[in-house]
């Protein structure tokens, strides 16, 4: 997958085809009442990311919306507004070439549905596909990003790890992602659910396996985010925080944060930036392990 470009125009098309005003709340925007097979991982053996004629190096990034009750304003905002500003910004910006993009909504450990998964793409079916995904909106605190982990891990397919050994960009973005170790029981039956399959993996190990094909982030929409949150030790130097009331500043946030693993320096990423964005970034971005490297920190 990852053929074809994305274009406002094409956006324009399709906000105005499915009618996604500012005034829409959440359940007019996704309308969906039950995971769609497409999306569902129990049909879904691997998610391809190729090179192709319009794209030949193509760079897969997935971002994945933590779905659970308290967050129904997340995805809304990134339907209505942050897809749309993330990928015209991805190519005004030149950060990535050749970007294959891919949603996921992740939830609870113990809801009907707890990831769904888009295909790869690089043109207007990336907001098609995230429109059809479901909003379950339900969560009793155990949120589990590390299901989307272990999918990236076992179930993507990249030519950009494959063919030149490079990575792509993880992030999962929500208020809470407590990955609780003392879980690993439950764990396993919600991956056999989930997956069809039998897991014999903790929640590092599955982690560790997604790192050799991505560069995982988690975006925390909750400034007191490290407080009893095991994902701030599972990634250590890869953790960002915000307040929700900042959450416009998210597509510059994650472009930011690949242009500093890819190498540009800090100043240049926040110098591209209008005066009101660059604090959020800046505050977000700084304490990241490439950041602290930068300016001599120990971490």
């Amino acid at each position: 997958m990852g053929r074809g470009s994305y274009t406002a125009s094409d956006w324009s098309k399709l906000k105005n085809s499915r009618n996604l005003s500012n005034a829409k709340n959440e359940r007019e925007i996704f309308k969906s009442q039950s995971c769609d097979q497409r999306f569902d991982p129990r049909f879904i053996q691997i998610r391809e990311a190729r090179d192709s004629e319009d794209h030949p190096e193509s760079l897969p990034i997935i971002i994945g919306l933590d779905v659970t009750g308290s967050m129904g304003y997340l995805a809304e905002k990134v339907a209505k507004e942050a897809l749309n500003e993330t990928m015209m910004k991805l190519y005004s910006t030149n950060a990535v070439k050749d970007p294959a993009l891919m949603f996921a909504a992740y939830g609870d450990m113990y809801d009907q549905s707890p990831l769904q998964v888009t295909q790869f793409e690089s043109d207007i079916r990336i907001a098609e596909q995230l429109l059809d995904l479901w909003l379950e909106n339900r969560g009793n605190g155990d949120v589990a990003p590390n299901l989307l982990w272990y999918f990236a891990a076992k179930h993507t397919s990249l030519d950009n790890f494959e063919k030149r050994k490079k990575k792509g960009f993880l992030f999962t973005i929500g208020d809470k992602a407590e990955c609780r170790t003392d879980r690993e029981r439950n764990l396993k039956d919600t991956y056999q659910r989930v997956f069809g399959e039998t897991v014999n993996m903790d929640v590092a190990s599955i982690l560790k396996a997604a790192e050799e094909k991505f560069e995982v982030f988690h975006l925390f929409l909750d400034e007191n985010h490290k407080k009893a949150n095991t994902i701030v030790e599972l990634l250590p130097g890869h953790t960002m925080a915000i307040r929700p009331g900042e959450i416009d500043a998210i597509p510059e946030i994650l472009i930011s944060t690949m242009q500093l693993t890819m190498g540009m320096k800090t100043e240049a990423v926040l110098e591209q930036w209008p005066d009101l964005k660059q604090g959020i970034v800046k505050k977000a971005i700084g304490d990241l392990t490439i950041a602290k490297a930068e300016r001599g920190l120990e971490f």
